[in-house]
């Protein structure tokens, strides 16, 4: 339960929803619909569930503008959903505290500290590296030499910043990833040996951004690897070289794009999607998961499969893939009987 104390009203100007009930009721709390108390606040998404709030113990829900009356106190939104996580980040919202740099953290030289800063124990802070205020560093963080970072980020467990790489404002970034590792590059001569390209770009990630566990996020090999605000990144992605990922775009866990892809705004690749390189894909597109890309898609595409193809294309290819077997019988059954045709003629 939350510390902070919010009336309706205040609730609802951040929902931007109206209130049916009283206005000044205090809130304290979040919690699903069923195990809501006094002082909670909960959501419903649907209008078609309404009976759910019979036996509703909480205090108030958020719930869509087709509901106009309950037992209890609403705020009446056109997405419940959406509301109900601005208003339980309210909620749960914390005063920044600086703790400072612990005594077991390294800080390296020509690096200035701020006052408003919290760094765990057996965090490494390179040279030169230019911090923001209000930054929270966990324990076995590693910023490397030239790193620059905004205001009010938060790097989680065991992150790395490598050499040279820019974060902005508000970036929040989850345990063990990986921010400007070595791209993919080889060389190969014609007896098949590798040479190493070197990698000599950055990492730049915008104001805003996400980025979950056991992420790797390639340097450029040239220029910049590009993550764009607002995007959110899921768990155990990979992002290669002299990629760039457009604004408030969404990639679900274990997708990979290759090297030098470029992503438009409010793309959404679903769980497990490969893109290949050296393609675009424009503003809007929306790719269903386990779907492998291999060209250039226009804005708006809806696609899925491997190798992708319109959604609509796609699904009922998947259907007649269901069918195979069926249609496999039938075959044979055919060819029998085509057989036996040309042997009584």
């Amino acid at each position: 339960m939350s510390n902070k104390s919010y009336s309706l009203e205040e609730l609802a100007q951040v929902a931007m929803g109206e209130i049916a009930g009283d206005s000044q009721l205090q809130i304290t709390g979040f919690a699903p619909l069923e195990t809501a108390g006094e002082g909670d606040i909960s959501f419903l998404v649907k209008a078609s569930e309404v009976e759910k709030l019979t036996d509703f113990k909480g205090s108030a829900v958020i719930v869509p503008v087709d509901i106009t009356e309950a037992a209890v106190p609403l705020i009446r939104v056109k997405d419940p959903y959406l509301a109900s996580a601005r208003i339980h980040g309210l909620l749960l919202e914390k005063p920044f505290v600086a703790s400072g740099v612990h005594p077991q953290a390294c800080v390296g030289e020509n690096t200035a500290v701020p006052e408003q800063i919290s760094v765990a124990a057996f965090v490494s802070i390179g040279e030169r590296v230019k911090l923001g205020e209000r930054i929270t560093m966990e324990s076995g963080v590693v910023l490397g030499d030239d790193v620059e970072v905004g205001d009010d980020v938060l790097l989680k467990a065991n992150v790395s910043i490598a050499n040279g790489c820019k974060l902005g404002k508000r970036v929040i970034i989850q345990p063990g990833t990986v921010i400007g590792s070595d791209g993919y590059g080889y060389a190969t001569d014609d007896r098949g040996f590798h040479t190493k390209r070197p990698q000599v770009g950055i990492v730049q990630i915008d104001d805003d951004v996400e980025i979950g566990a056991n992420c790797c996020v390639d340097r450029a090999a040239y220029g910049v690897t590009h993550i764009k605000s607002g995007s959110k990144i899921d768990n155990l992605v990979q992002i290669a070289h002299n990629v760039v990922v457009g604004e408030n775009s969404l990639i679900v866990s274990q997708v990979g794009i290759s090297g030098s892809t470029t992503l438009g705004r409010n793309v959404v690749l679903g769980g497990q999607v490969g893109v290949t390189g050296h393609i675009n894909l424009g503003d809007g597109v929306m790719v269903g998961a386990q779907s492998g890309v291999h060209n250039n898609q226009k804005p708006g595409a809806k696609i899925g499969g491997s190798p992708a193809l319109p959604i609509k294309n796609y699904v009922r290819a998947a259907i007649q893939h269901g069918k195979l077997p069926e249609m496999a019988r039938d075959l044979r059954k055919l060819k029998k009987e085509v057989a036996e045709l040309k042997s009584k003629n």
